[in-house]
């Protein structure tokens, strides 16, 4: 290690407070909040397989409990039997429930004298102990009809109620808010003993609002052109200039598109043990942005992502767009290795069900798929009821049968649109026909395994026997065979295709499942919503259509009491870092008030009024005096609200993943602003499964390997790149409303050690020596590049002393097998770029 990355190391290391340091070695803290990720993976993946293949044994309601062990309460789980603790939070090797489900001893076999579980389930036990054991429950005994709380929470629980108007408060300091949201703000603020912090310098407003409405920080040249304006017109003229110029860009599309592909789930493979990459799922990603940048109404936005297929279209490419836009459906993960067609199928409505509830209700509606909800007033039969409506619908998700997956999904083909962009080949008509030639010899061969199979079935001998090579080999051959097929025309030429979904050609209602087992059909339940949040006009479903359509005018009617207020919540949780709503995946009975609920109410009226328009509600919010205000540590105010739930102060932020790494590449001159075309999953990776594509020498180590804007960087579940897996993205297999934020060693390892750093780091040394003659004047610049002010006079100091006293400007350094010029200046630019400063917003 050079003199200079010895003396980035010690700049970052002592970033870390002791407090950090002296956390590494304690055991994680499980978050078991209600609507926490954690708890949205056990209710997802956990809950489910103990109920159907545990809860016979070891269960209150059965009244069986095998080795004096229970598995239906979190205490209970915990607590273990005869033999011990099933399951130890943090430490798979020690749960006895694990080891048991694998069979890895002769006398604990759960369950017994059965096959093991699948790995795909093992696995999500073993993810589930090693996240903690996030468990919400007490029991899981049923409640009698009589005593379920679902219908006393439709009643009273006030998210469950329509958003009211509300009359601003009076408040004393009259001359302070710019508008009624404040008076709402500053009301309570009064009503606590407490006063509002003072704004903000115009520097740090300017950076404020640039990363929240765009993700990149301003230039040097805008940081001057703000300070003028705000001498000559005001820093309210100024800002409202900056803000509708941030709203026009392109990259508010990319920004905000983001935001909303957290809480769809988007993710570019199946996840799981199979985790096949969905190389068409990009399209679904562009649609978001392009309707994000061309702030197509909410209320419009949800209806073309849940039934655009169902929708009239002008022409080809509104067709195609519509067709995209059902991706939403689509992206979610997929248990590939499933063999049981029924099973299969229901997994898959439970994730559509669960992902859409969560996403746009903040409620899970997926939770009654067992049992009634625990909480909250979603029955079973409303969740069968939404059932009927996904099971008459059809997935499609382009993946075809191989060695590695069960699951051909089948690709979505649209209309050609000109400008398109396609990655899989087009066929010479040779090449062509020989394939057609080799589909037609793999299926005829097909039937006749299959006029065997019945023959054996039927006590027959079959006209030709296969051996199970062979039947294995025409399945594997024919997948790949008839998959390609699918991308193509009558001719050959490629076919523009995507994720989405159709209805299906035959509609119907599904019936209800005891616990939720396939095996245990009840009555069956009409295609219907939840009946606890019934608007006073909720659409009729038709009988030959699913229902999809009249979903999405049922979730945004005016007076739906969540669709409005909960994005208004998710907007205000990016604006401000904490939502009105503080659990903002989870507005149900188990999730926490709202700190302003007459706030909150007004803002989601005036949303649908100024036409569900996310851009005039970003515009209402930032232009706020509360969201000017500094973020000044006051002590006095501290001790009254030290979470900053009044809002006294506006609160630091740090940056998500992507815009720290945008950044890196923008003060450098390097980000490419223009739409990447397709994805890295598309172009390079096709469709394989995942644990392959370390073999391929065309993917950079990192999957990064691109100037484009984070966004467009590959979202391969359980292999993301490492920026953005280091530094808190969202979990692509789970709707994320809020993401975790840590700050750990390995974060500052990546920051000395990656090339990707180290590489931005030599560039904006070459962009400050091409700047500059002279040490004052490259600190100065990079300081404003990289926070938005010049250096305080300590600051320039120190720099130039680390400049002018380190003789080792020639140096060379390997890095990845490269050679590079290393020197003090590229040293000092790392250490600036990993910075706390600069990957926070004050």
């Amino acid at each position: 290690m050079t003199l200079f990355r010895y003396s980035l190391w010690l700049c970052i290391a002592f970033s870390l407070s002791v407090s950090q340091l002296q956390g590494l070695a304690e055991e994680p803290v499980t978050d078991e909040s209600p609507g926490s990720a954690g708890v949205a993976f056990f209710e997802a993946k956990v809950r489910p397989v103990l109920a159907e293949r545990c809860y016979d044994c070891h269960s209150a309601e059965s009244g069986s409990a095998e080795g004096e062990l229970l598995v239906d309460s979190r205490t209970a789980i915990r607590q273990g039997g005869e033999r011990g603790p099933a399951v130890v939070p943090h430490h798979p090797e020690a749960s006895l429930l694990l080891s048991a489900v694998m069979h890895q001893h002769d006398d604990l076999k759960m369950p017994p004298k059965e096959a093991p579980l699948s790995a795909e389930i093992i696995a999500d036990l073993r993810k589930w102990i090693e996240m903690g054991a996030p468990d919400p429950r007490t029991s899981d005994s049923p409640a009698t009809e009589d005593a379920w709380p679902g219908g006393d929470a439709a009643r009273e629980h006030w998210a469950y109620q329509a958003p009211q108007t509300a009359t601003p408060p009076d408040v004393d300091q009259t001359d302070w808010g710019r508008g009624e949201l404040d008076q709402f703000i500053l009301a309570k603020l009064e009503q606590s003993g407490l006063k509002p912090s003072s704004d903000a310098s115009p520097n740090v407003l300017l950076r404020r609002a640039t990363f929240a409405i765009i993700g990149l920080p301003p230039s040097p040249e805008k940081l001057s052109e703000f300070l003028t304006a705000c001498e000559a017109d005001g820093v309210d003229a100024a800002l409202e200039c900056v803000v509708d110029e941030l709203l026009n860009s392109k990259q508010f599309g990319e920004r905000w598109g983001r935001h909303w592909l957290d809480i769809a789930r988007f993710g570019e493979s199946s996840g799981g043990e199979s985790n096949i990459s969905f190389p068409y799922a990009w399209r679904y990603r562009d649609y978001v942005i392009q309707s994000v940048n061309a702030d197509i109404p909410y209320d419009q936005f949800l209806t073309e992502q849940i039934a655009g297929d169902l929708l009239p279209a002008e022409n080809n490419a509104e067709r195609a767009r519509l067709l995209i836009a059902t991706g939403f459906l689509a992206v979610g993960t997929k248990n590939l290795g499933e063999n049981d067609d029924k099973k299969f199928e229901a997994d898959l409505v439970d994730e559509q069900i669960d992902s859409l509830t969560r996403s746009l209700l903040a409620s899970s509606v997926a939770c009654a798929r067992c049992h009634h909800h625990k909480f909250d007033p979603f029955t079973m039969e409303d969740y069968y009821g939404m059932a009927g409506i996904f099971a008459s619908t059809k997935t499609f998700f382009g993946t075809f049968t191989s060695p590695a997956n069960n699951r051909g999904g089948h690709p979505l083909p649209i209309p050609h649109v000109a400008g398109e962009t396609i990655f899989h080949q087009s066929l010479s008509a040779e090449k062509f026909a020989e394939l057609k030639q080799t589909a037609a010899q793999l299926h005829a061969e097909h039937l006749e395994i299959e006029a065997a199979t019945r023959a054996v079935f039927a006590g027959k001998k079959p006209e030709k026997q296969f051996t199970l090579t062979e039947v294995l080999s025409n399945l594997w051959r024919r997948g790949p065979v008839e998959g390609k097929l699918e991308t193509l025309d009558d001719q050959g030429q490629a076919l523009p295709l995507t994720m989405g979904v159709l209805d299906q050609t035959e509609i119907h209602d599904v019936a209800l499942l005891a616990r939720g087992e396939i095996g245990r059909p009840g009555a069956i339940v009409p295609r219907a919503f939840p009946q606890a949040l019934a608007v006073s006009t909720s659409p009729v479903i038709p009988e030959d259509q699913s229902g999809r359509l009249e979903l999405a005018h049922w979730l945004t009617d005016s007076r739906h009491p969540l669709t409005s207020r909960v994005f208004v919540n998710r907007a205000w949780h990016h604006l401000f870092g904490a939502g009105l709503v503080a659990t903002v995946d989870n507005f149900g009975t188990t999730g926490e008030t709202p700190s302003h609920p007459e706030l909150l109410d007004t803002l989601a009226i005036e949303f649908v009024e100024d036409g569900w328009s996310l851009k005039r509600l970003v515009r209402r919010l930032v232009l706020s005096r509360t969201w000017r205000q500094a973020s000044t540590y006051d002590q006095a105010s501290f001790l009254k609200d030290p979470e900053n739930r009044l809002l006294w102060r506006m609160p630091k932020q740090r940056l998500e993943a992507e815009a720290i790494r945008d950044a890196m590449l923008a003060v450098t001159d390097e980000l490419d602003v223009s739409p990447a075309k397709g994805s890295l999953v598309a172009a390079v990776i096709g469709e394989r499964p995942i644990s392959l594509i370390g073999l391929d020498k065309r993917l950079p180590k990192d999957l990064d390997g691109s100037l484009h804007r984070s966004v467009y960087l590959p979202v391969i579940r359980d292999r993301l790149p490492d920026v953005l897996e280091l530094f808190d993205f969202a979990e692509p297999s789970l709707v994320t409303g809020n993401r975790d934020q840590t700050n750990v060693p390995v974060q500052a390892l990546y920051l000395m050690n990656s090339p990707f750093v180290q590489a931005r780091a030599d560039g904006l040394a070459s962009k400050l020596n091409q700047l500059a003659n002279s040490n004052e004047e490259r600190i100065a610049i990079a300081f404003q590049l990289c926070f938005a002010r010049l250096p305080r006079p300590e600051e320039m100091e120190r720099s130039l002393t680390f400049l002018t006293q380190t003789h080792v400007a020639q140096k060379h350094v390997a890095v990845e097998g490269q050679v590079t010029e290393s020197n003090a200046l590229a040293s000092f630019c790392q250490a600036l770029l990993s910075t706390a400063e600069f990957r926070n917003l004050d």
